[in-house]
């Protein structure tokens, strides 16, 4: 099985640009596809036509990659997760449980963050989309996810990432990546609680002030 670190090294050889964050999404139904999100740091130039000069500077899309893989719990997809952001050195990585959006009374955001966590989000910017998505199940996770919530993992990588300059991180080796293993273990579940967990990955040097 391909990890979720391997699936952001290949994206991140393949598209040479810095990352911002990434972020993981799952419904809990077993064996169900997986969303990574992969929200890059940088900027393309808008033309009016082909051949025309720049006439303005549009942000590069996300990229939502749908991943096919075999599991049964999730605490086997937040520790595969959890590894992933460690070893990219993040500073600290993000578990939000999310309620059924579908349920009566349910905001609209919450249909809206659905969608932008699955790779489909309804708005654009400037006509453009604001993801690149190959996620071709992903009205049918967004669906799943209505009726009976889904969890949303997210983690800013100081490894190939935009926050390379500003890590003050006692933890990190240099150039900003981490060797494995995640010393960190995973917290209990209780889906449809629509609240966070976060855990603290990295560590203040001891001059710091």
């Amino acid at each position: 099985m391909q990890s979720f670190l391997d699936i952001i090294e290949d994206q991140l050889v393949a598209n040479r640009l810095e990352l911002a964050a990434v972020t993981i999404a799952a419904t809990p139904y077993v064996n169900t596809p997986v969303v990574v999100s992969l929200h890059w740091h940088g900027f393309v130039e808008a033309k009016l036509a082909p051949e025309g000069n720049a006439v303005a500077l549009q942000p590069v899309p996300s990229s939502a990659l749908q991943v096919n893989t075999r599991w049964d719990r999730f605490e086997d997809l937040e520790r595969d997760a959890l590894e992933s952001a460690w070893e990219l050195g993040a500073w600290d990585f993000t578990r939000n449980e999310a309620r059924p959006h579908a349920r009566q009374g349910a905001d609209l955001q919450e249909h809206i963050d659905c969608m932008t966590a699955f790779g489909v989000p309804p708005h654009h910017i400037d006509g453009e989309p604001v993801v690149v998505s190959d996620v071709y199940d992903a009205d049918e996770l967004v669906e799943a996810a209505g009726r009976i919530g889904y969890v949303r993992w997210q983690f800013r990588p100081v490894w190939c990432g935009m926050w390379r300059e500003v890590a003050r991180d006692a933890t990190l080796e240099e150039g900003g990546y981490r060797n494995p293993s995640c010393p960190v273990p995973v917290q209990p579940y209780l889906l449809g609680r629509d609240t966070s967990v976060v855990y603290k990955l990295g560590r203040e040097p001891e001059h710091a002030a």
